[in-house]
């Protein structure tokens, strides 16, 4: 059987793919290629560059390669942007998955992973949260992201259909092996910026935010390597096709770092300080969420490999580091 992989090639989806045909699975990605790259899609997986809205495809890319299981990535994070254009996230993230998880139960695939996100619980504070807290989105990301889990879950109730939400936190690094890694131009994603700007990519990059409620006054956040991420969801699509139940869980270490503290680490692991100057804070930035993982570990077996900040930032600095001289060769 095949797993279809939808956003395969971006960041976290091409991290996916490597880790399913490490184990050995067949793997067909669906991609438009808005903001992935079909050079990070590994050789031995099948690229289709496609929208996960075409029914028609999805339907085709299903019969036609065997699909048993669905890992559905494609969509757009950035949590400002939201704030700018709401409804450019409700149709990519809510309204093409919506089309997409139809066109999955027509094809009777029952086995569906999706990826969501912490911004579901807004502002969760210093403690970690756990996934039975109140949802209190604070963005439209959020908001979308939450809706899909409500469509999976009402899908489930209806039909013989069984899936997996993952609730991300900070997803950082590259590829341990470093195969792959964030290589979106202009991304948002804090570690990537900061080895951005150790590198001379960017003359200096900014501080949002420096009094928010938190020890040193910049937001705290949950950093988890990419490497144990997709782990986790590999786990889950055994669960799954070994007939687990549907569930939410979220994926995160159970610690925070603050913004100044992930540049201190990136400006120890590179050896030379950066360039990073405060200014105002970001509509939909919560101050401080940190994940309650128990969950995952109890009900997936998920026992992360990679939970040290100084080891995460090294991963995504010698990817940045590659990009660069892949860049340059062109």
């Amino acid at each position: 059987m095949t797993v279809l992989v939808t956003g395969g090639a971006g960041y976290i989806g091409s991290h996916m793919v490597w880790e399913l045909l490490d184990a050995g699975e067949s793997v067909v990605v669906l991609d438009r290629l808005s903001t992935g790259f079909d050079w990070a899609v590994p050789t031995e997986a099948k690229l289709i560059v496609g929208d996960i809205a075409d029914q028609s495809l999805v339907r085709h890319t299903i019969e036609r390669n065997y699909v048993d299981a669905v890992i559905h990535f494609a969509g757009s994070v950035v949590v400002p942007d939201s704030v700018r254009d709401p409804l450019a996230y409700y149709e990519n993230n809510t309204s093409k998955t919506r089309s997409l998880i139809e066109a999955v139960v027509k094809s009777d695939v029952k086995n569906f992973i999706f990826s969501s996100t912490a911004a579901v619980y807004g502002d969760g504070g210093i403690e970690p949260v756990a996934e039975d807290t109140i949802p209190q989105p604070q963005s439209p990301y959020g908001v979308s992201k939450l809706m899909t889990e409500w469509m999976l879950r009402d899908t489930a109730a209806a039909h013989d259909f069984r899936y997996t939400a993952l609730r991300y936190f900070n997803v950082a690094g590259a590829d341990i092996k470093g195969r792959t890694g964030q290589s979106t131009r202009g991304a948002t994603h804090l570690i990537k910026v900061a080895c951005e700007t150790a590198l001379g990519k960017r003359r200096f990059m900014e501080i949002f935010g420096h009094d928010y409620p938190t020890p040193d006054g910049t937001c705290v956040r949950d950093y988890i390597h990419v490497n144990d991420l997709v782990a986790a969801h590999r786990l889950a699509l055994d669960r799954l096709r070994t007939g687990g139940s549907s569930m939410v869980a979220n994926c995160g270490y159970g610690r925070g770092y603050s913004v100044k503290e992930v540049i201190e680490s990136v400006e120890r692991v590179h050896g030379k300080p950066i360039d990073a100057r405060l200014t105002i804070a970001r509509p939909g930035d919560a101050a401080s969420v940190v994940a309650d993982s128990t969950k995952a570990r109890n009900h997936l077996g998920w026992e992360p490999r990679y939970d040290n900040l100084d080891t995460i930032v090294e991963s995504a600095l010698n990817w940045e580091k590659a990009l660069q001289h892949r860049n340059s060769g062109r």
